[in-house]
């Protein structure tokens, strides 16, 4: 059980938590944010043993094209930030934060473009934050910086499929992300046609085997993201990608390079724009180093009682 800080703030949190399982097929994750019910933990325990304990399935590539990850960060900051990402030639851009306007969205996005130049991608992730008519505004504000796509612009299956009529004639497609992860349903949204690709990660959708189920069945393009993982929930996450067959987006894979200290002495990290597909084996004095106290060890240790009893 290791807790991780944070370069910089990030979803409301300086430190990460995660708990770490060796099986026969190597070490696993499960770390699902704190704020998480048992019942949507339970699906992160589900891929934790799916990867420890089921061999992988075909995989189609040794190496996975990523993208940077921006957070919200002032624009003076963005350079230092995209340094972190060698080789990526998209970034994701956290927007619709709370703490800020609009403006503040736009500079930070304008900033980015100047840094990757006209040939950068710039993608942009509202988690959900934004109404339609809220969404509708703020992409006309930044469709001018030629975004990839707008992820997750709304919270609703029924406002995805709102804004994406909204925005078509700009050319800027929707992706959805909460929609498929946080769904009792995740084809909900394909069925809808409520956005035209899916971000799709290893851990809430149950490991690798259900999230390539997902995938045929929804018949999407997609692509395949994390959240925050250490580098062993991040090797789940690259073994996703290699199987997918598909894979036209950069991924969503190198968030490691947000953490201050990871679990490995040989951390996954981007390298040329792209990220190997391996195995993690955690160090044993990185684990002590890292290792978090012992009043957060027994709270994660019956949160996984808990999720394992509903499984």
């Amino acid at each position: 059980m290791v807790s991780l800080p944070l370069r910089q703030r990030f979803r409301g949190i300086d430190t990460r938590e995660a708990m770490l399982f060796e099986g026969p097929e190597g070490w696993t994750e499960f770390s699902p944010f704190r704020e998480y019910s048992d019942a949507e933990a339970s699906a992160w325990l589900a891929a934790a043993i799916d990867f420890g304990w089921s061999p992988s399935p075909e995989l189609h590539r040794d190496t996975v094209r990523v993208n940077a990850t921006l957070p919200v960060v002032p624009p003076d900051e963005v350079a230092g930030v995209l340094a972190r990402f060698p080789g990526c030639r998209t970034v994701k851009i956290k927007v619709a934060d709370p703490s800020q306007v609009l403006d503040d969205d736009v500079a930070r996005v304008r900033e980015a473009r100047a840094v990757l130049g006209p040939e950068g991608r710039i993608r942009v992730d509202a988690n959900g934050a934004w109404t339609v008519d809220e969404a509708e505004h703020a992409i006309h504000a930044l469709a001018g910086f030629d975004l990839e796509y707008v992820e997750q612009p709304c919270a609703t299956v029924d406002e995805l499929a709102d804004i994406r009529g909204r925005v078509k004639y700009m050319g800027v497609p929707i992706a959805a992300d909460e929609s498929v992860r946080k769904a009792s349903d995740p084809l909900a949204v394909a069925r809808a046609r409520a956005a035209d690709l899916l971000v799709i990660k290893a851990q809430p959708l149950g490991g690798i085997s259900a999230a390539l189920t997902i995938i045929d069945e929804a018949g999407l393009p997609v692509v395949v993201s994390s959240a925050l993982d250490t580098s062993v929930g991040i090797s789940m996450g690259l073994h996703l990608a290699a199987a997918t067959r598909q894979l036209d987006f950069d991924c969503g894979l190198a968030t490691t390079a947000l953490l201050a200290a990871d679990v490995t002495d040989e951390p996954l990290l981007p390298e040329g724009g792209s990220m190997p597909v391996r195995r993690v084996t955690p160090s044993t004095a990185l684990l002590e180093r890292n290792a978090a106290s012992a009043d957060r060890i027994e709270w994660w240790e019956e949160r996984v009682r808990r999720c394992l009893a509903l499984l």
